[in-house]
């Protein structure tokens, strides 16, 4: 049977939600497959893993997680002014699209197009949840520790 207390390192069954706080949801496995995780196997972002050590199988609970528990605060700088020639001739820019370019080692970069204004376009590269208090729905179905 899975009884314990969550810790670091245990091995935990959950259905979880992210909401915003006027609960609107971001994402949620409540409706599928409830994931399983190990505490500390990044998985789940530090500032959330906190709410779940002291949990125990069977909870459900809400927590709401300020920005810095959970994505961050925007940071200006990862706003940047791009010239529109940066852009194919062909691609509509405007606010509201993402976009993608490649960092100095080669990986995906997405950006948000905030703002468009003459020849410059303004893309903001801040993670889509940055700044935001989120809810945190969590029901624990099964914790396993380690022995």
């Amino acid at each position: 049977m899975s009884l314990g207390t969550i810790a670091a390192g245990s091995r935990i069954k959950l259905h979880f939600a992210l909401k915003f706080s006027d609960e609107q949801t971001v994402d949620s496995t409540f409706e599928r497959e409830a994931p399983t995780l190990t505490i500390g196997d990044g998985n789940l972002l530090p500032g959330f893993e906190a709410y779940l050590i002291g949990l125990t199988t069977g909870d459900h609970k809400v927590f709401t997680v300020p920005p810095e528990a959970a994505f961050g605060q925007q940071n200006p700088q990862n706003i940047q002014e791009m010239k529109r020639s940066t852009f194919p001739a062909d691609m509509p820019v405007a606010p509201g699209l993402m976009v993608s370019f490649a960092d100095a080692q080669g990986a995906e970069l997405p950006g948000l197009i905030s703002e468009v204004n003459g020849d410059w376009v303004s893309v903001d590269f801040n993670h889509p949840l940055a700044g935001k208090t989120l809810l945190f729905e969590v029901q624990i179905l099964e914790v396993h520790n380690a022995d």
